[in-house]
């Protein structure tokens, strides 16, 4: 019986756990979150819409165009995700996972943008010093930004859980859009509730203060989406659960080499395992082919391993 007396490379390619249940529970589960997205945010841009009018509030009525655009981001959300579950080609032979990452920085884009009009309407309406000729708000348009925190609030917790569940960039970035806006009707509700004592200044304060931290949400989600495009290795904790899982395998004797990549919401293995260089091809294959079965079982957001193996 032939002995393995040199390197032997085996590579196993593998998608989720579950192998394509994963990828629609991925879908499903995007496809559903969207959904609730979408009809809650039409919902509350027509109540808003509706108390702004009654209660002659700009604020709220501004508030209402900035739900009513959330409805659009949540578009993006679907079309990234599903370009992105579109299987591996000849034109894209690692699949599709970066357009996700694309969707991402689009709407990190969109944040920002929103986060700079909330500031730069603020710092217009500070700027101007002539508080007393603002218009003096409703008490239906105060209800209405309440509501508006505690939906929003709400959305943003349950996107948000989704996202870690199935490890979507793009809704989790979604998610972000809805806590941009629970901020900005956290500064209308502000806003409203000190211009009906007399303190209209305060309304474009807040706007001002909100718009910070609308950005900063924005730049961060932009700064994960560009590290999935550009190759960015897991975090170290995440390279050492891996190291442990490998190490834990019988037959494996060390571990010479770990690289990871992220692609898109998904990560690449590439590892070189040390086993006794005097066992045959098939041990060694058996040994790394269980590598492959643990990394796949402990690690669902893997889609791709390559196992090098050297002779101790």
């Amino acid at each position: 019986m032939s002995r393995l007396k040199k390197d032997i490379k085996t590579e196993i390619s593998y998608g989720q756990t579950g192998g394509n249940g994963g990828d629609d529970y991925y879908m499903r589960t995007t496809m559903r979150v969207s959904a609730v997205s979408i009809t809650i945010n039409i919902l509350l841009a027509a109540v808003k819409f509706a108390a702004g009018l009654i209660g002659h509030s700009a604020a709220m009525i501004s508030d209402a165009v900035h739900s009513a655009s959330d409805v659009f981001s949540t578009i993006i959300v679907i079309i990234g995700v599903r370009i992105a579950g579109r299987k591996a080609d000849s034109g894209h032979p690692y699949g599709h996972e970066r357009f996700e990452s694309v969707a991402s920085i689009i709407l990190a884009f969109m944040l920002a943008v929103t986060g700079a009009a909330i500031g730069v309407s603020g710092i217009r309406e500070i700027a101007a010093g002539s508080y007393d000729t603002l218009t003096v708000p409703g008490q239906m348009a105060l209800y209405a930004a309440l509501l508006s925190i505690i939906v929003k609030e709400g959305m943003y917790w349950y996107t948000r859980i989704n996202a870690k569940r199935i490890g979507s960039d793009a809704l989790m970035a979604d998610a972000w859009h809805h806590r941009s806006d629970a901020l900005s009707s956290i500064g209308s509700f502000v806003g409203i509730f000190f211009a009906r004592l007399g303190y209209q200044v305060m309304d474009p304060v807040a706007s001002v203060v909100i718009c910070v931290f609308i950005i900063k949400a924005a730049v961060d989600i932009f700064r994960k989406a560009v590290g999935s495009m550009v190759d960015q290795a897991c975090s170290q904790e995440q390279q050492d659960r891996i190291r442990e899982a490998i190490l834990s395998v019988d037959g494996v004797l060390g571990v010479d080499l770990l690289r990871t990549r992220i692609f898109g919401s998904r990560v690449y293995v590439d590892v070189e395992i040390r086993e006794d260089g005097d066992i045959t091809l098939r041990e060694a294959h058996q040994v790394a082919e269980e590598v492959h079965h643990r990394i796949e079982k402990e690690f669902p957001d893997v889609k791709h391993c390559m196992v090098h193996v050297n002779p101790a």
